[in-house]
């Protein structure tokens, strides 16, 4: 690996390291949902164990165009939002979901937006909590390299939060599952997110379906094995005027398909910086 410059930081990441028993891998929502009666609430969170991989990750402030959504599978862009406050998830809904939408059309092209998955158990706001190791269920930063989604899974997305009447025939043309994420109240120094360039990505080798394990639904993502030849790239103390898009899913050939990406410990982090404060809205977005 090149040596640490300073625009680039050394970190470890946490890649996916199969189980030992060769079981099928899952992580486990930890939900006070589950029925008594359902054996997968007595299962452990998870079946896997995180390989830890330090790795360079650069610093693309000042860069950022160098890294397009249909190239590298991220993009990054600077339009303040509207919504401010992001503490009522009806306000969320009725003020930041519309401006978000009609960002992500204007970027795009898309026709249709459906933004989902963010009236959940827990919000879609992201607030570290120092020393707090529930990831999933208490929506903490997710420190392990990931997809959120399969071909399977984003498929069933689509019947998942379409009427039935539609979701065919928008499977017919290009459809895409984008996330937006956005720091908010102040920069995100501690914990920022990073994202793989997809470009260095070999998709036959490096990814691995895990099933995740909910009350309501068995869904699937991705886990990542390491890669040497994986670039990741970061947009240091990136602000609430700023905002990321994140390619999950992309129907289309000869694109980006989808971008890994985690939270990090930023070593180069200024001392005292708040903990992360983030919400990431997630999208189904439709071409006719």
């Amino acid at each position: 690996m090149p040596s640490t410059t300073p625009e680039t930081v050394a970190a470890p990441l946490f890649y996916f390291s199969p189980p030992t028993d060769g079981s099928a891998p899952y992580n486990r929502v930890n939900s006070p949902n589950w029925p008594s009666s359902d054996p997968t609430s007595q299962l452990p969170l998870s079946n896997w164990t995180p390989e830890k991989r330090n790795v360079q990750i650069e610093n693309v402030r000042d860069k950022e165009d160098a890294y397009l959504l249909d190239e590298a599978g991220f993009q990054f862009f600077h339009s303040p939002a509207s919504h401010k406050l992001f503490l009522d998830d009806e306000e969320i809904k009725a003020e930041y979901y519309p401006e978000s939408e009609e960002l992500i059309k204007g970027i795009t092209g898309a026709s249709k937006v459906v933004l989902f998955d963010h009236m959940r158990a827990a919000p879609a706001i992201r607030r570290r909590v120092p020393g707090q190791a529930d990831m999933v269920s208490k929506r903490q930063p997710v420190t392990e390299v990931h997809v959120d989604q399969t071909l399977a899974s984003a498929t069933a997305r689509v019947h998942l939060h379409l009427p039935p009447e539609l979701a065919p025939s928008l499977l017919k043309h290009r459809f895409q599952i984008i996330n937006l994420w956005r720091p908010i109240g102040h920069p995100a120094f501690d914990m920022p997110l990073t994202l793989c360039d997809f470009r260095t990505v070999d998709a036959e080798q490096d990814l691995v379906a895990v099933a995740r394990l909910a009350p309501e639904r068995k869904g699937e993502t991705y886990r990542v094995r390491w890669n040497p030849e994986h670039r990741w790239k970061y947009l240091k103390g990136m602000t609430p005027e700023e905002f990321v898009l994140i390619k999950c899913f992309d129907s289309a050939e000869g694109v980006s398909v989808f971008t890994p990406h985690t939270a990090f410990l930023d070593p180069s982090m200024p001392e005292g910086s708040p903990a992360r404060e983030s919400i990431e809205l997630r999208a189904l977005v439709f071409y006719d």
